[in-house]
């Protein structure tokens, strides 16, 4: 038996579906599972039962014998939370508990860190070297959380008999369309073009209502008049140009082959990044969406919020070197090939993986 927390979330409802495709059926989902735009992403999963997060440790103790491994998703991901004493509970506390639990019953255990631990990025982005941790000064207190957490674990005499601390960074793909503001940037541009109202069909983009085209994501030519606009956030820093911020972006089916491996692979434990290694703007990514929706781009910028200017990162990049030596050689999409799938295959069909 498989137990996902953070189950009926983005990466947890597409890692449940990732096993599925690999033929995992004794699968135990674990989250809150009161929100109901979340359902959908558990619709078509084949599991053997759901566990509220309330009372999931009292369940493992009465099931431990029946568990292989756990994968660890659940979190508060919010990065405007500002509410410490939330994070802390369900990133830091919550997460301690899951570790202590597989340590007392000897059960693997991978759980979701993230690239905002790295802050400004200006003392890079290096996974192999644990005392870095200890320097790094996140820039919101969602990276605070994250990082606070791997700290613990690495101090950890006694640990799960495997172990690995999964640095996500940035992930796009389907099953987020529940996370609002906190969606990826792929999400929020097409819904942008779409909030144009080119297209009629009967079809509609999931809790907006929108309506997608019934046979093809083609746009006739005769119909393109005023392409719809993207905003991008405008640079505040003189080095970027506006749009020219750079992020690793990742697909989350990449994401979720690279957590099977670590499942099924007896790689050292520890804390490992997960991106391609390679930086793109967000004007190479909104670019790529037009591209995938066959429209000319049109893109306009507006001032980052004044709440998150502060906190903003303008470069992320993985060093992926360690992930590579721990056996790991496939390779990544492209951002175009990624962004290509997404939006033809679920945005423009409002479909779920």
């Amino acid at each position: 038996m498989i137990i996902v927390t953070g189950a009926a979330g983005f990466i947890g409802s597409c890692m449940t579906g990732k096993l599925n495709n690999r033929g995992h059926k004794e699968i135990v989902l674990v989250d809150d599972f009161s929100r109901p735009d979340k359902e959908p992403n558990i619709a078509r999963k084949i599991f053997t039962g759901k566990v509220e997060r309330g009372v999931f440790f009292e369940w493992l103790d009465n099931h431990s014998k029946e568990v292989e491994f756990i994968v660890h998703l659940g979190a508060r991901t919010d990065t405007t939370e500002f509410n410490m004493t939330v994070l802390e509970a369900l990133n830091i506390d919550y997460s301690k508990k899951v570790w202590n639990a597989c340590t007392r019953h000897g059960i693997p255990l991978l759980y979701a860190s993230s690239a905002a631990t790295y802050g400004d990025g200006s003392l890079g982005y290096d996974d192999t070297d644990p005392a870095l941790s200890y320097r790094l000064e996140p820039l919101n207190p969602y990276g605070i959380s994250k990082n606070e957490f791997d700290k613990w674990a690495l101090q950890q005499e006694q640990a799960p008999p495997r172990w690995y601390g999964i640095k996500f960074f940035n992930v796009y793909g389907p099953n987020e369309y529940h996370k609002g503001r906190m969606a990826s940037v792929v999400y929020h541009a097409f819904k942008q073009i779409l909030d144009a109202g080119y297209w009629k069909s009967d079809k509609r983009f999931p809790s907006s209502g929108i309506q997608l085209p019934a046979s093809s994501i083609q746009l006739p030519a005769s119909r393109i008049q005023h392409p719809a606009s993207v905003r991008l956030f405008r640079s505040h820093r003189p080095e970027y140009p506006d749009g020219g911020q750079l992020r690793d972006f990742i697909y989350v089916k990449e994401v979720t082959d690279v957590l099977y491996f670590f499942m099924q692979h007896a790689a050292e434990s520890g804390i490992y990044n997960l991106g391609t290694g390679r930086a793109r703007t967000f004007l190479d990514l909104v670019t790529a969406v037009f591209a995938a929706l066959d429209l000319p781009p049109s893109i306009e910028f507006i001032d980052t919020p004044a709440d998150i200017r502060d906190k903003y990162q303008y470069f992320t990049e993985a060093r992926m070197d360690k992930l590579r030596k721990a056996g790991y050689v496939k390779p990544f999409r492209t951002l175009e090939e990624g962004i290509t799938e997404y939006v033809q295959g679920y945005l423009a069909e409002g479909g779920y993986y």
